[in-house]
């Protein structure tokens, strides 16, 4: 068993992980699960990779913003706009943090800025923009590729998984079509795996390519979540993993399965290793993981390792 789940010390959260892959791939067991219906669900942003200082995409979309306000300088004087000309991202923070906390006054202010910068575009023309990103880019704090900052023992826990039959799926509030170009090279899913926030679309019959439309289709956050899972995969799963409050309803949801884990990462690891500690956004996931019965995910108990080797 040592093989098993290399970065992950040898804790009851190991333990539990194991057992339950044991239990629900045991043919004669109570808890057998048919290999059509070990289905796994994934947060993506602070649960396969890292979100602080500010979600990757975010930083990706400053760079659009400061672009469009060069080239309008009106622009400048609004919201998220003056936040990527000026570099103070106070009002970006504020707004995230006040969405975790159930307050999205701001919300409607920011997706309509993330709607307008990829509003027209094909979806290839953005694929091709994000690819590039994802090429160049680097962390604003560590530095590294993004590649280089996914949690190493996520993507073991992935590989174990679907090693005993899962199917593996990213339910993200992040955006569907900018995790695309990433989550098969970052984490072996395809992109028909993806769920997450989509914008509008439409069909370009003189171009034959399909458009974003400047609105959202739908934002894949809180209660969306099993609602877009049951869309998109026609099944509850048996296990979720997540790191926020807008996680909750999906951790519930695989719950709802007769035998589940639903596993919860706590970035509280203050060495140095990976992130800095955080609870901002948990705080209500993490204050009600007891009482539901969620698996918490200690990065600095539970993890030997953070982000894979350079």
């Amino acid at each position: 068993m040592t093989d098993l789940l290399p970065s992950w010390r040898d804790t009851a959260t190991r333990t539990a992980i194991l057992d339950f892959i044991a239990a629900v791939t045991d043919e004669g067991g109570p808890d057998f699960v048919a290999a059509e219906a070990r289905v796994a669900v994934f947060d993506n942003d602070g649960t396969l990779w890292t979100e602080k200082p500010m979600p990757t995409q975010l930083v990706y979309l400053l760079q659009q913003w400061k672009a469009a306000a060069d080239a309008d300088p009106s622009l400048a004087e609004r919201q998220p706009y003056q936040a990527a000309v000026t570099g103070d991202l106070a009002w970006l923070s504020s707004a995230i943090d006040k969405h975790y906390a159930g307050d999205d006054s701001d919300l409607a202010v920011l997706i309509a800025a993330v709607t307008a910068s990829s509003g027209g575009a094909s979806v290839d023309e953005y694929a091709a923009s994000v690819t590039a990103f994802y090429r160049d880019a680097r962390h604003l704090t560590l530095g590294a590729p993004y590649a280089q900052v996914v949690y190493q023992p996520m993507v073991e826990l992935i590989r174990l998984l679907e090693a005993n039959g899962f199917t593996t799926y990213i339910v993200s509030g992040g955006e569907r079509d900018f995790m695309r170009p990433m989550t098969e090279a970052y984490y072996g899913i395809p992109a028909e795996r993806v769920v997450g926030t989509a914008m509008g679309l439409t069909y370009d019959a003189e171009a034959n390519v399909v458009r974003y439309a400047p609105k959202l289709d739908f934002f894949d956050d809180g209660p969306e979540k099993p609602v877009r899972i049951w869309t998109r995969v026609g099944r509850r799963p048996v296990l979720a993993g997540g790191n926020s409050n807008g996680d909750i309803p999906m951790l519930r949801f695989a719950q709802g399965s007769p035998r589940s884990l639903a596993l919860l990462v706590h970035h509280d690891d203050e060495s140095g290793r990976g992130d800095a500690p955080y609870d901002g956004g948990a705080e209500k996931a993490l204050a009600e993981a007891s009482d539901h019965g969620f698996t918490v995910v200690s990065v600095r108990d539970d993890w030997s390792q953070v982000f894979p080797q350079a």
